[in-house]
C-alpha cells in the first residue's frame, strides 16, 4: 500500500500498474527521494508476475520539471548532487522487462524529457510543452542523452539542445520523442488503447521484444540472420509459443490475457 506522504503513488487494475509521480509542490521534480520511490516502484512492478504494463505519470499540470534545483543547490557542499542518480532511474525505466508508457499532460523540462525517452511508448497532450533546458543554467543534457539522443534526429536535438527553446506536442512526435500527441480530452482513451493492445502479448515474448529493440546492429548480416533464426525457434518451442499458437487456432484468448474486469 502506498505511504499517505509517498512522491510516488502505485496502483494496479487489469494487469497494469499506474506510478503517478505526486509531488506537485515543486512541478514533479526530480529529488533524490522522488527518484528512489520511483526505482522502487519500478522494481515492485517487475516482481509481479500480475502486472504486465507499466504506466508512468503525474498528479498537477506539470509532468516533470527536471532535476531538484532547490536539493541541488543545498548539495553543492557535499558533491552528491541529485542528478547523480537520474542515470539509475533511466536504467531501470528502459531495462524494465514489462512494456512503460509515459502519459504526458503537462510539460516536461531537462531529466523529464530523459524519463519521457527512456519508456517504450509515450503520448503526450498536444498542448504539453518541452524543453532541453540545460545550457540556459550552464549545465548540458548528459545523462539523459543515453535515451534521448537514439530518439531523435540530428538536426532536431542540435536545434533544441543548443537553443533551450520550447516547443510543443506535435513537434515532440514530429521528432520521436513521443509515440503520439493528442487533444488532451483524447490522452487518457490513448493510453488505455496502448495498455490495452500491450496486454495481449505474451510476457516473456515482450520481454524478448524489447531485447530486439535494443539490439545493436550487426555487421554481418549472415552471422546475425542465424543467430536470430535460433532466437526465433527457441520461442516458438517454449511454453508461451506453444500456448499462442494453440489459442489462435482455437480462436481463444491466451491465457496470459488479463480477465475483463
Amino acid at each position: 500500500m502506498t505511504s499517505p506522504d509517498a512522491l510516488v503513488r502505485s496502483g494496479t487494475a487489469s494487469g497494469v500498474t499506474t506510478l503517478t509521480l505526486d509531488s506537485p509542490h515543486n512541478r514533479n521534480a526530480l529529488s533524490t527521494r522522488l527518484m528512489t520511490e520511483l526505482i522502487e516502484g519500478l522494481a515492485a512492478a517487475v516482481a509481479d508476475d500480475a502486472v504486465r504494463v507499466v504506466v508512468l505519470t503525474h498528479t498537477g499540470p506539470v509532468f516533470c520539471s527536471g532535476a531538484d534545483l532547490k536539493e541541488s543547490a543545498q548539495a553543492y557542499a557535499t558533491g552528491t548532487l541529485p542528478a547523480g542518480m537520474l542515470g539509475d532511474v533511466l536504467a531501470a525505466v528502459r531495462e524494465c522487462p514489462k512494456p512503460v508508457v509515459a502519459r504526458v499532460a503537462g510539460p516536461a523540462r531537462a531529466g523529464g524529457l530523459g524519463l519521457i525517452a527512456a519508456a517504450d511508448l509515450a503520448v503526450c497532450a498536444r498542448e504539453a510543452t518541452f524543453a532541453f533546458t540545460e545550457v540556459r543554467i550552464g549545465v548540458i543534457p548528459a545523462v539523459i542523452s543515453a535515451t534521448v539522443l537514439p530518439l531523435l534526429t540530428p538536426r532536431a536535438a542540435a536545434e533544441l539542445y543548443l537553443t533551450g527553446e520550447k516547443f510543443d506536442g506535435a513537434r515532440a512526435a514530429e521528432i520521436g520523442l513521443v509515440t503520439a500527441a493528442v487533444p488532451a480530452e483524447e490522452l487518457d482513451a490513448k493510453v488505455a488503447a496502448y495498455c490495452a493492445a500491450l496486454v495481449q502479448g505474451a510476457p516473456r515474448a515482450l520481454a524478448g521484444a524489447k531485447e530486439l529493440l535494443a539490439r545493436p546492429v550487426a555487421a554481418d548480416l549472415r552471422t546475425e540472420l542465424a543467430a536470430l533464426s535460433g532466437l526465433s525457434t527457441g520461442y516458438f518451442l517454449s511454453e508461451e509459443g506453444l500456448e499462442g499458437v494453440m489459442a489462435f487456432r482455437e480462436k481463444r484468448p491466451a491465457r496470459w490475457v488479463p480477465a475483463a474486469q
